[in-house]
């Protein structure tokens, strides 16, 4: 299935929405055991909701700062899929900087939300005459009481797939 696809049809169907937090974990196995849960935005960009589990809590009881920085990470990434063709772009993480204001206690969630305008002119426009450029994206934690948790800035490197070399 075609992300961006099941992104956009995820933002107005719970059917697709149920489809989309199916497939995320086959796809992203090593975010599978967080139980993050993937909204796309109405108005655009995405919102992982981060479960307050067992699992996800560190040794004083609050969300561990690691699940808090991949799901900032995994909510970068998709709003960045949501704007670009994950068939014609590679998209690899070159930088990620987490801030941490907060402790989580309770249910919280990352959520990120770029202009599809600075996409074209930051990505997708330099790509013309480079063969990869990169693109920083924030990433802000709340938690449901509305406390601000962490603001998270991710780099990525984005290339098109032809211009990819690896070794063979």
């Amino acid at each position: 299935m075609h992300l961006p696809t099941l992104l956009n049809k995820a933002r107005t169907s719970a059917l697709q929405r149920g489809l989309l937090n199916a497939m995320l974990p086959l796809m992203i196995p090593f975010n599978r055991p967080h139980g993050f849960r993937v909204v796309p935005l109405r108005e655009g960009g995405i919102r992982v909701e981060i479960p307050f589990w067992r699992i996800n809590r560190n040794h004083i009881k609050g969300i561990h700062a690691c699940a808090l920085a991949t799901a900032a990470e995994m909510c970068s990434g998709l709003s960045l899929l949501e704007q670009l063709d994950p068939r014609k772009y590679r998209l690899i993480m070159r930088e990620l900087r987490m801030q941490y204001h907060y402790q989580a206690k309770q249910k919280s969630w990352a959520t990120c939300v770029p202009l599809a305008a600075d996409i074209k002119r930051l990505v997708v426009e330099p790509l013309h005459d480079r063969e990869a450029v990169d693109y920083a994206s924030t990433v802000e934690l709340h938690d449901k009481a509305g406390n601000h948790l962490a603001t998270g800035t991710i780099t990525w490197q984005v290339k098109a797939w032809d211009k990819v070399r690896t070794k063979r």
